[in-house]
């Protein structure tokens, strides 16, 4: 069984995006949003080589750990998942701070 933990990067009064992280190292990304109508959605990104088990598993911990902690009473949860690589970080804060380095590549 995995040893998820999540990090929370943002929080909104509707939404919180979080790293989520297996025994130390970056396992996904994920972003939920509480709908207000008794509804969350959220979308979880993990990698490639994650498997439907793993997913259903990772879900449940999401379910149980922050989504019923938040809205107990919620009447559905909808989860989108996307497998994929992590592409890089963009920001224009980064993006200019490059600018004052003589043109070097941004934090990706």
């Amino acid at each position: 069984m995995a040893d998820y933990t999540f990090e929370r990067e943002t929080r909104t009064p509707f939404s919180e995006a979080f790293v989520v992280k297996d025994g130390g190292r970056d396992a996904g990304r994920l972003d939920l949003h509480f709908a207000g109508s008794g509804i969350v959605y959220a979308t979880l990104c993990v990698p490639l080589g994650v498997d439907e088990d793993a997913v259903h598993e990772l879900i449940a911990e999401i379910d149980e750990r922050l989504v019923l902690t938040t809205d107990p009473y919620r009447d559905d949860f909808v989860v989108t998942v996307w497998r994929g690589a992590k592409a890089g970080v963009y920001s224009e804060e980064l993006d200019e701070e490059d600018d004052d380095t003589n043109g070097a590549s941004p934090a990706r």
